[in-house]
């Protein structure tokens, strides 16, 4: 039986936490033995706020070899930087006279991201859906891995291919969306109310993938959990421990009540050391295989050149369908 295609990608900006390695590139690696998976390195979506060029270019090399490290095979999937496959920016250009501004201006996101970057509300930002949609469309998608914040961008894309779809004849899969059960759902250490992100006001609230053993183990001791001193597992009551708890069943791979029973009697101090080690443990051998990978810059080049040249085949073959179906001359 035939294998669907899937598309992700994940931007090179700030850094990846433990939340985003569970939720996104952990099931990455499931993933790529069940699809044909095409997954990017996101540089093009990463400009839409200003980026130093040195650190985007190092940012992006860096994170190709975490997703190797991760687990993900070159062998497997086509791994590739944005960038270097010029149909996603042909695409989007074609695509934009099938989204009307309305819609841009509707998205979540734009709206957020404008908050935060008042000084720079650039076409970009507005258009960061319909690059989007062309990312996905490209490869013909059948399933694109997703998380709650991301339905809206999805549900343009839809919109956009059968939109054309209809004014044309069908050229695009219309992408349904996975939504990603993340073997756990991970918050800030010192806000169990907010979710776990890259771009935390106070980074002592995240696991960075970065992060040495010496950071991680402080950064566990400064967790926030209650007065009560007993281990128990309770989102409403007791936010805190019962993220502590989450994070210790899925990095030492054992169920809640597992993790319960391993704390029985014990105080938060050696709870909150068990963490740690739980986490720089499973740590440890990614961030030294990137490390290993970062210093033989001339695989990961080829790696990327290749799956540059690979997902480009695929792509120039959707875009020329598109280019001839709206009548550019080829």
């Amino acid at each position: 039986m035939e294998k669907s295609n899937l598309y992700s990608a994940v931007q090179p900006t700030n850094n990846l936490t433990i939340g985003n390695y569970l939720g996104a590139i952990k099931n990455w690696v499931n993933l790529q033995n069940d699809y044909n998976c095409y997954y990017a390195v996101a540089n093009m979506h990463a400009i839409t706020v200003r980026q130093t060029p040195a650190e985007l270019r190092q940012r992006t090399l860096s994170l190709a070899a975490l997703f190797i490290a991760c687990g993900i095979d070159p062998e497997k999937c086509v791994l590739y930087v944005q960038s270097q496959v010029p149909a996603h920016a042909q695409l989007c250009w074609v695509l934009n006279t099938f989204t009307y501004v309305g819609e841009m201006e509707r998205m979540t996101q734009f709206k957020d991201k404008s908050a935060k970057h008042a000084d720079n509300i650039n076409m970009g930002l507005m258009d960061y859906p319909v690059l989007m949609a062309a990312d996905i469309l490209l490869y013909q998608s059948a399933v694109v891995p997703i998380g709650k914040d991301q339905t809206q961008h999805l549900e343009i894309a839809r919109d956009i291919a059968q939109r054309f779809n209809n004014a044309y004849t069908p050229t695009f899969t219309v992408p349904k969306g996975v939504y990603m059960k993340s073997s756990a759902k991970i918050a800030d250490l010192l806000d169990p109310s907010k979710k776990m992100s890259k771009s935390a006001e106070n980074p002592n609230g995240a696991i960075f993938l970065h992060d040495d053993r010496d950071t991680i183990m402080r950064k566990f001791k400064r967790a926030v959990t209650d007065s009560e001193a007993f281990v128990k597992y309770d989102p409403e009551n007791k936010p805190g421990v019962s993220n502590l708890l989450t994070i210790y069943s899925v990095f030492a791979d054992k169920s809640i009540e597992e993790a319960e029973r391993d704390f029985a009697g014990k105080g938060y101090g050696d709870f909150k050391l068990a963490v740690g080690e739980a986490v720089a443990d499973k740590l440890a051998p990614i961030q030294s295989e990137q490390a290993r990978l970062l210093a033989d810059k001339a695989y990961l080049e080829g790696v990327l050149k290749n799956g540059a040249e690979r997902a480009a085949y695929t792509a120039n073959k959707t875009l020329q369908k598109v280019h001839k179906k709206i009548g550019f001359y080829l």
